[in-house]
């Protein structure tokens, strides 16, 4: 088939990758310097699945900036761009999305668009309605930062927002590009499955805040977390996954539609909601007390990034931790090897890592790794398994 992509980030181009094994595929991004390095078989993102597949398979793969190259005479345009949650409107700022349907629209009035990028509730059939088109559906995506081409290779399930044979075509063309060939597919209604992926993203971050929680009362109470943890997780129906205590839930994906999911829920009864937005915000501030009771003169954030294998750190909980300390008067300087500028947010980057554990009194690690363990005496971490 003939397919285009709007949009390169994880989304967009781990399906670009998936789907240019059998398919012709064109990746529209307005970034000229990521579709150059997208054509020179250059991964722009931290995704080593991705690097591999760019240098080793034969993909039917090209890039452009050139909005109409990229969507005259396709079949499918799949719109994969960032929404925001903007929390003046309480609502995420779908503006690329509205901008892309647009572009495609004044060039391929036939084509199926279908949206990747998270949304309201709702949005679906509001778009068709304001657009004067049926040809836009919905299809959730379910992938970790630094693993998005796996998890699409893999998938839990893949979900279509239509019940209609494009709809099945659409996953069937997802299903057959993957390495994994049971995997569950469900066809609902357009805001059935607007509404699967921000309840699925919200429980995960329940479950951090969760076990976040259980760590605060654990570290104020001096007993043993890890303990608790375990003999919790033996239960089956609790299981031993997602339960490492960190900073908070951060990322593309949680902090925003835990907060979208929240704004839906406006005329509906609802308390556990509301918590999950407000428990983030509450462990960052208990991370905050427990560092700013040791005193230090200057504390250093090891990693922005949340996670091993990841070079993204919006919304990443330990910003919200150096923010707090920063209010009580207190330096924070930041070891990030990503981030090429002097300074992050008014705090200095110091990218020699033997100088920063030098001039470090704290240094607050998110994830703990070899590179500290020098220095494990000045680290506040509350990881516990070494992993995500």
């Amino acid at each position: 088939m003939k397919i285009a992509i709007a949009g390169a980030g994880y989304v967009g181009l781990s399906m670009a990758v998936l789907l240019s094994q059998q398919n012709k595929v064109v990746a529209y991004d307005i970034l000229q310097e990521k579709v150059d390095m997208i054509n020179n078989k250059i991964s722009p993102i931290d995704d080593a699945e991705i690097q591999e597949y760019l240098s080793f398979k034969e993909l039917n793969l090209e890039a452009t900036t050139d909005y109409k190259k990229a969507f005259e005479n396709q079949e499918i345009v799949i719109i994969s761009t960032p929404t925001n949650y903007d929390p003046d409107k309480n609502y995420f700022d779908t503006k690329s999305i509205e901008s892309v349907i647009k572009s495609v629209l004044s060039v391929n009035r036939n084509v199926l668009i279908v949206i990747k990028s998270t949304i309201p509730v709702g949005y679906v059939i509001k778009a068709r309605s304001f657009f004067e088109t049926q040809n836009i559906i919905f299809s959730p995506e379910f992938l970790r930062e630094g693993k998005a081409l796996y998890d699409n290779l893999y998938p839990s399930r893949i979900i279509v927002g239509e019940q209609s044979a494009r709809a099945k075509s659409f996953a069937d063309l997802l299903l057959h590009s993957s390495l994994k060939k049971d995997v569950p597919v469900l066809l609902t209604n357009s805001s059935e499955a607007e509404a699967i992926k921000l309840f699925a993203n919200t429980y995960l971050a329940l479950r951090v805040a969760f076990f976040n929680e259980l760590d605060s009362y654990a570290e104020i109470r001096e007993l043993d977390t890890k303990q608790i943890i375990e003999g919790v997780c033996l239960d089956d129906r609790i299981g031993s996954h997602y339960n490492n205590p960190s900073f908070g839930y951060g990322g593309y994906c949680l902090p925003k539609d835990a907060k979208q999911l929240l704004a839906n829920y406006s005329d509906v009864p609802q308390n556990i909601m509301s918590a999950i937005v407000s428990a983030n915000r509450t462990r960052k501030d208990h991370i905050a007390d427990m560092i700013i009771a040791k005193n230090p003169n200057i504390v250093g954030v090891f990693r922005l990034t949340m996670k091993a294998g990841s070079d993204n750190f919006r919304q990443s909980a330990v910003q919200g931790v150096m923010k707090r300390i920063k209010a009580k008067g207190i330096e924070v300087v930041v070891y990030e090897p990503s981030l090429t500028e002097n300074e992050f947010y008014h705090s200095r980057v110091i990218n020699d890592i033997e100088k920063f554990k030098q001039l470090c009194d704290v240094i607050i690690a998110n994830r703990l790794t070899e590179e500290l363990v020098d220095v494990v005496d000045k680290v506040y971490t509350r990881d516990l398994y070494s992993r995500d």
